[in-house]
């Protein structure tokens, strides 16, 4: 009777194992249109190319931002004049607003831009790692116009999961600082 018993109990252990399943190596595809740009429509000082996908949303104060509503991304612009003896602690708060992220940040490689042909002349931020912005840049014209851009996500900061939406929106990026344009007063 032991014996049956050991062996009832054996095999009860035994058929209760869950079957090994191997699943197939996947990758999670994730693909955005081709980016089509268009002219900005706004009455602002300054002028660029959008990505027809986002969505402008104007601001006070010259300032607006872009919503990409398939990304749950957004892009934040403010505007502030250049007056007298200020262009220091715009650049400084602007590099400040970058830096304050090197806490999460793995890197934030930086790219100077200029374009002597419109007179703009900035610095992108590429905050690599699970930072709360992926990319910020500023641009001035250092007499009058300065703009500060910065990139959220309605997500808990993870660059791997959002590592192919941060590579679209930092060319988007890229793309408003070549097309900047600063009005000329009338």
């Amino acid at each position: 009777m032991r014996v049956i018993l050991l062996l009832l109990t054996i095999l009860i252990f035994a058929s209760c194992q869950d079957e090994v399943v191997i699943k197939p190596k996947a990758h999670l595809r994730l693909e955005y249109p081709v980016a089509n740009y268009e002219e900005a429509d706004m009455n602002y000082p300054y002028q660029f190319q959008k990505n027809k996908e986002a969505i402008l949303i104007k601001k006070r104060n010259n300032a607006l931002n872009l919503y990409y509503p398939t990304m749950k991304a957004t892009l934040y612009l403010t505007y502030q004049e250049v007056g007298e003896n200020n262009l220091d602690s715009l650049l400084r708060d602007a590099q400040k607003l970058a830096y304050d992220h090197a806490v999460k940040a793995e890197s934030i490689p930086e790219q100077p831009f200029v374009n002597i042909d419109n007179d703009v002349y900035g610095m992108f931020y590429m905050i690599n790692g699970n930072a709360a912005t992926q990319a910020e840049f500023y641009a001035t014209d250092s007499l009058q116009h300065f703009i500060n851009g910065a990139l959220y996500f309605e997500a808990k900061p993870n660059f791997d999961s959002i590592y192919p939406a941060v590579m679209y929106l930092r060319n988007d990026m890229r793309m408003i600082m070549e097309s900047l344009e600063w009005k000329k007063e009338e």
